[in-house]
């Protein structure tokens, strides 16, 4: 629901030369009823949030969970709100704003198509290429593989993803993995106006239940896998699943590319409303049959810490071969789909070869499989993977690469989807030999709680399996590091890229990558500087007393 926004999180771009449109004209293609005087009043763009209003701007006012967004008309009167857009029963509370008020059937479900019209950022407006890319896990691999591949090719890039977002060449960090409506339309503009040519979309099925992605057309929507995830939000996997087929309905995209590597993949293409190519990776997928029948195929080369090499094949003989810079099977999937779309973007095989073909992608991808450890020692990888299916692929990957023991550490976040902490448990003790639970983003819930949910899982899988337990995760990956040798692997899976940890709705200055780091110095192994934002001050030194209680 409509919300001032956290000081702390950051703030929604818009458009340098923002557009001037009529509110009469709004209404008249978008409202059943208005109230108040509409004439002569112009607004320069729209939100659903006051925290991020600007003067001159519509305010759109939802029905949420426990209050009405129109509650906060005043507030948005007070910031400049130009008019109010939302229901019969928003428009009753808002009225003693004295603002115009545009009564629509539902703000939600029109937001997209409000900002759109606002913005200029229709289906028949010139935009850049937009790559749109869902699935369980990988979605956030692929976009930013896309953004990658497409700069070797020369091309303006913008990035929407979970973990940035990225307007040719400036980074802003990410609030949700798909933005609002109003927000994306706005961003869309901001890059338009910047000379951005393609855009890497994460979409998440609840930016398609949401509406967050309405009002847009994508050139090519791709499609990762499906695995257990999100059942907090959706009654059962069909109906998560139903969730993502949107994407492939016309009105949505214009052209598929479809990954055959899980089960879903087969439904996914014989309901596609748009034309589509499949690609498959036969070493990863649930059917290598269906896998090597695809359109693409996916063959694994050879793995090492540094990369993935890859062969790119196609079933009329075009073929390329390269490497992608993180670890895992998985990953080289991700990369051939990338690929592929960018194909179907209109983007030439020719100038593909010319900058991949025996070289490799150039890409960096925060937080996923991100190796932050020096050349000597034990590797540390940290990891956005939050199901068992990304536990299983990623384990698997370090596996390989790895000639000693390989330590597993996670945690699970609160609030979220708890029927899936046994099998993040199991999988975690299966691809590994020593087991460490440790915290997330515990949210709401007791942390306790969380953490015994994963540890029935993983004995309940491997009863004689070494697992230990430590809370804080600053003191887990203290424990971790001592643990392991030149030669061993720690996974530290959940927290990624990400540089807060949320307790009890309070975002607390957090990186996973930068405790790896001072853990792995206080052992006395060498660590690359950092190439990421670091949460905490230079001189603070937070690893040096790993029995003091960091709750």
């Amino acid at each position: 629901m409509p919300i001032d926004i956290p000081s702390n999180l950051p703030p929604v771009l818009r458009p340098e030369n923002p557009p001037v449109r009529s509110l009469a004209e709004l209404a008249k293609r978008f409202a059943r009823d208005v109230r108040g005087d509409l004439d002569g009043v112009s607004l320069s763009g729209i939100t659903l949030a006051t925290g991020d209003l600007r003067p001159g701007e519509a305010f759109v006012a939802i029905r949420g969970l426990n209050r009405h967004g129109a509650e906060l008309a005043q507030v948005a009167a007070d910031k400049g709100a130009v008019a109010i857009v939302t229901d019969a029963a928003g428009a009753d509370l808002a009225a003693a704003t004295g603002l115009p008020i545009v009564v629509v059937d539902d703000p939600r479900g029109e937001l997209g198509e409000l900002s759109a019209w606002v913005y200029g950022t229709g289906a028949d407006d010139a935009l850049p290429i937009l790559f749109g890319t869902t699935g369980t896990n990988g979605k956030t691999s692929v976009s930013h593989l896309l953004e990658g591949i497409l700069g070797q090719l020369g091309v303006v890039t913008g990035l929407s993803s979970t973990a940035e977002r990225h307007i040719a060449g400036e980074v802003i960090v990410s609030r949700l993995t798909t933005p609002e409506a109003s927000e994306f339309h706005a961003l869309l503009a901001l890059m338009r106006e910047r000379g951005v040519e393609a855009v890497a979309v994460e979409v998440s099925a609840q930016a398609l239940s949401r509406h967050r992605v309405d009002g847009l057309l994508f050139d090519v929507a791709g499609f990762t896998n499906l695995s257990h995830d999100h059942l907090d939000d959706y009654a059962d996997m069909r109906e998560y699943f139903e969730a993502k087929l949107p994407l492939f309905l016309s009105d949505r995209s214009r052209r598929a590319v479809i990954s055959l590597d899980s089960a879903p993949g087969l439904e996914v293409a014989e309901r596609s409303e748009v034309p589509f190519v499949t690609v498959g990776t036969p070493a990863i997928a649930v059917d290598p049959d269906a896998a090597s029948a695809a359109d693409w195929t996916v063959d694994i080369l050879d793995e090492r810490p540094a990369g993935t090499r890859f062969a790119l094949t196609s079933k009329d003989g075009r073929s390329l071969t390269t490497v992608v810079p993180v670890i895992g099977r998985h990953m080289a999937a991700n990369a051939g789909l990338a690929i592929v779309m960018i194909l179907e973007g209109g983007y030439s095989w020719e100038s593909l070869v010319a900058a991949l073909d025996g070289g490799r992608i150039d890409a960096y991808l925060p937080g996923r499989t991100q190796l932050v450890s020096g050349d000597r020692g034990p590797a540390v990888y940290v990891d956005f993977g939050h199901s068992p299916d990304a536990f299983e692929k990623t384990l698997a990957a370090v596996r390989r690469v790895t000639p000693g023991k390989v330590v597993m550490l996670f945690g699970a976040d609160g609030d979220r989807d708890a029927t899936k902490r046994h099998d993040m448990g199991r999988t975690g003790v299966e691809g590994s030999d020593i087991l460490i639970i440790t915290d997330h983003h515990p949210r709401n819930e007791n942390p306790d709680s969380i953490r015994a949910t994963l540890i029935e899982g993983a004995r309940l899988a491997q009863p004689e399996a070494e697992i230990l337990e430590f809370s804080p995760p600053e003191r887990a990956i203290i424990e971790a590091v001592r643990l392991v040798g030149d030669g061993d692997a720690i996974l530290w899976a959940g927290p990624g890229h990400q540089d807060y940890r949320d307790i009890r709705g309070v975002r607390t200055p957090y990186s996973a990558r930068e405790l790896a780091r001072r853990a792995l110095a206080a052992e006395g192994w060498p660590v690359p500087e950092p190439h990421w934002p670091v949460p905490y001050p230079a001189d603070e030194t937070p690893l040096s007393d790993p029995t003091r209680d960091w709750r």
